[in-house]
């Protein structure tokens, strides 16, 4: 919006806006990011948000080919692309645990399209009906579909740097298919040694797309992850190893991988399941504002809408709620077999997935959607889930232990879906509002962008699946021929969890003593006030995904603070307000090229998975042998110089990046000391 809150396009103007190219590239954006967002999630369990990507891109393949695109059209592809994105989201947290609890050995492709829709299309239907509610009279900020609009209004008045995204996305494409597709180099690199009766472990996965995310999430959240990783591999296994001994095996550092699968990632799950549950609480406040707003009605004044204010018809939109909650009850009674249990579900769904919807609109509007507690809710979803289906299945129908974990499933999954897309539907629509969008026309954006990805999403995980297999646990109930130890496997953290506890309430197979050390530890992370589902993550992956992550938080750390030296000259005080500007280019400039990296690399992974289901291998026919660790991290560390170089290229002339880093180091070193004096002296 400009100063004066009018949109970047009035009203009165009507550009082009959903035309046939829109469409097409919208809907060939939507593939490649689902299925990138698919297998970055499914290997290290967070996925990023694709509508500042998605616009860049655009951008760059509408003004290429033509000559008069609008920037309502370029907001209408990232409508489309990102909602591809958030549905692949809401899809790899759930389905795959059907893997985890066995009743799946491979991805239905019918069924996950079937949840894919019915979720995805039903939380976008919700969210459509606050639209006016939270943008509109609550003017929510929701910043990350602020600075999308920023994006957008930059490419249509020729700002530099649109091609960085390109770049990028070509460069992580080529280490992608170097290292996954040629294996010239090791995936990871581990290390392993005895120390005084116990082990210590040092190991990092040589990703840049990883690397990417912690440029994204930045060195706060990064840290936070890494010092879970710390926690479960260089504290809980070591110490679990030295009172319990250590498993026989070759490899040492295979050996800490031994521990923490069949224990240790216990104590995620349950720091987790608390972690899901205090962060809704903590919200409360916020979830019932954004409840009693949604169902605040309007005061029935009839008025001329504006093109930039009309929605699709309200009253069409519930009937469309409606059929989905009845298309949903069709699909639970033919899936379970039960029809008490199949109505339960659907009334369940119908009311349980709308007030996830306000919710996770409305926390996006305030928080972001990156930051909205999507795995809380699903957790707090699950949980519902489980009593809802216990009370009915179990103790009113008797129905056996699978097909108790099914119904949750299935129930789960729907809702989790509808609310993984509303507060990234909240935030497009948003971008929309700022740039002067006609709301019917972006909701038919969605609904085309939802429809993509449920196409898309489930042929992406069954090849994944094939590939690689889904989450470890399902690895070595059917391993692949050429992978018999999984070291391959996608982790999908997610999953296990949600797997885990479904078997745990129905099956009573998990690990409970760990599972509550978790929870306890939750606990004391709740006292000291530090953020609990960044750190039960960091937990519940192995060490070395972490590693790259802290990495790249840490570069972020570093190029936004060089930007504040450039302008200010010192650090020993709050940065003006010019080095924040300064700062916030670089910021950003950096996240556009983490998310070229990240598409790149995951793109290719998925572009490797369809080689080695057709058995088709690069590194054989082409006589390639792998370099060892130490050249491996060689390899690794020039793309990351790469990535630096691109990143901070956006900070202001005059400066040396090697003297900043130094200053820094040192303006760092004099806080600590300040700080460990002030806690000296108290």
């Amino acid at each position: 919006m400009s100063a004066t809150g009018e949109p970047y396009i009035p009203a009165s103007e009507s550009p082009k806006e959903l035309t046939r190219r829109v469409v097409i590239v919208g809907i060939l954006l939507g593939i490649l990011m689902t299925a990138a967002n698919a297998y970055l999630g499914l290997k290290v369990g967070i996925t990023v948000s694709a509508s500042i990507p998605a616009a860049v891109m655009s951008m760059i393949i509408l003004r290429t080919l033509f000559n008069d695109v609008s920037i309502l059209e370029n907001n209408s592809v990232q409508t489309m692309a990102s909602a591809g994105e958030s549905l692949a989201a809401g899809i790899i947290f759930t389905v795959p645990a059907l893997l985890v609890i066995g009743i799946w050995d491979d991805i239905q492709w019918l069924d996950t399209l079937i949840i894919a829709l019915l979720g995805g299309l039903l939380g976008t239907m919700f969210t459509i009906a606050l639209r006016r509610l939270f943008i509109v009279e609550e003017a929510l900020p929701y910043p990350e579909g602020v600075a999308c609009r920023e994006v957008l209004v930059a490419g249509e008045e020729g700002g530099e740097g649109a091609l960085a995204i390109l770049y990028a996305l070509g460069i992580g494409a080529i280490y992608g298919l170097m290292v996954k597709g040629f294996k010239v180099t090791h995936e990871k690199v581990e290390v392993a040694w005895d120390f005084i009766g116990t082990r210590l472990y040092g190991g990092i996965d040589l990703s840049v797309a990883l690397l990417s995310v912690g440029y994204i999430v930045g060195v706060r959240i990064a840290s936070f992850i890494f010092l879970g990783g710390v926690i479960g591999y260089g504290i809980l296994v070591p110490m679990y190893g030295l009172i319990r001994g250590w498993p026989e095996t070759p490899d040492l550092a295979y050996g800490f991988y031994l521990i923490w699968k069949s224990q240790v990632r216990y104590v995620g799950v349950g720091a987790m399941v608390v972690g899901g549950v205090y962060t809704l609480w903590s919200m409360r406040k916020t979830i019932i504002t954004g409840l009693s707003k949604a169902f605040i009605k309007s005061d029935g004044t009839e008025e001329e809408l504006l093109r930039t204010e009309i929605d699709l018809p309200l009253d069409k939109v519930l009937l469309v709620c409606g059929i989905l909650v009845g298309l949903t009850f069709l699909y639970y009674w033919w899936a379970t077999g039960s029809l008490i249990l199949a109505l339960s579900g659907a009334l369940f769904l119908g009311i349980v997935a709308f007030f996830f919807a306000a919710v996770a609109g409305y926390i996006a509007g305030v928080v972001g959607s990156s930051n909205s507690p999507v795995s809380g809710m699903t957790i707090a979803t699950l949980l519902f889930t489980v009593a809802l289906v216990w009370v009915i299945g179990d103790f009113f129908l008797g129905l056996a232990t699978e097909e108790l974990m099914l119904a949750t499933m299935l129930i789960a999954s729907i809702v989790a879906t509808s609310a993984a897309i509303a507060g990234d539907v909240m935030q497009d629509l948003k971008t929309g509002h700022m740039v002067g969008a006609t709301p019917w026309r972006q909701q038919i954006a969605e609904i085309i962008g939802v429809t993509t990805g449920a196409v898309v999403i489930g042929p992406t995980l069954q090849l994944l699946h094939k590939a690689f297999r889904i989450t470890p646990t399902a690895c070595e109930m059917n391993p692949r021929l050429d992978d018999p130890l999984c070291e391959n496997a996608l982790f999908a953290p997610q999953a296990e969890l949600i797997g885990a506890i479904v078997q745990g309430a129905f099956g009573g197979d998990i690990n409970i003593e760990m599972v509550l050390l978790g929870a306890l530890l939750a606990v004391v992370l709740i006292v000291l006030r530090m953020p609990i589902m960044s750190i039960a993550i960091g937990i519940y992956l192995p060490l070395l995904l972490s590693v790259p992550i802290m990495l790249g938080g840490i570069i972020s750390y570093f190029a936004i603070n060089a930007a504040y030296l450039r302008i200010d000259k010192r650090l020993d005080r709050e940065p003006s307000p010019e080095a924040i500007m300064a700062g916030r280019d670089v910021e950003n400039r950096g996240v556009l090229i983490g998310a070229g990296f990240i598409a790149g690399e995951s793109i290719m992974g998925v572009l490797v998975a369809v080689l080695v289901v057709v058995g088709i291998n690069l590194q054989a026919d082409f006589g390639i042998t792998t370099l060892n660790d130490i050249f491996s991290v060689i390899f690794f560390g020039w793309f990351v110089a790469v990535f630096v170089w691109l990143a901070t290229r956006a900070l202001p002339k005059g400066g040396n990046l090697f003297t900043e880093a130094f200053m820094i180091v040192q303006n760092i070193v004099k806080k600590f000391i300040n700080a460990f004096k002030l806690n000296i002296n108290k």
